[in-house]
């Protein structure tokens, strides 16, 4: 069995301290499977809607942080692939949380889900990715 690194929030906010420009809190990593994520944006579509790049990129951060934090020692990740379901839009102003849950924590690839949702707790999209696990 593998050693799992063990970060604490401390360590995942020197990761990913801030993501496009804003305030990043709540990241918590562990052993666990859960990690979860929230930030007000501020890149928005001229509908004054949260631009998909920007979810997309928040929940591609996320589960980058979920599988560091179950690397087996002497390893690092890659994303290799992330797919992207839009349900709703998040209005200007909003304030998106995201939720990260393991698929799959195997040797070389682990598949996240997360759960992009909005300040009423709506889903707004669902972000399935694969990390590659490599040596270092």
């Amino acid at each position: 069995m593998h050693g799992y690194y063990s970060l604490d929030s401390r360590s995942v906010e020197s990761i990913v301290s801030r993501l496009d420009g804003n305030p990043v809190d709540g990241i918590h990593a562990g052993a666990g499977r859960r990690h979860y994520g929230s930030a007000t944006r501020s890149v928005h579509h001229t509908g004054k809607v949260l631009h998909g790049g920007a979810i997309m990129a928040f929940a591609d951060t996320l589960g980058a942080v979920a599988t560091i934090a179950n690397l087996p020692k002497d390893t690092r990740t890659t994303t290799i692939e992330s797919k992207t379901n839009f349900l709703r839009a998040a209005p200007e102003g909003t304030r998106i949380t995201g939720e990260c849950t393991a698929f799959h924590r195997g040797k070389t690839p682990m598949v996240w889900q997360t759960q992009i949702k909005n300040d009423t707790g709506k889903l707004c999209a669902v972000v399935t990715q694969t990390q590659l696990v490599l040596p270092s």
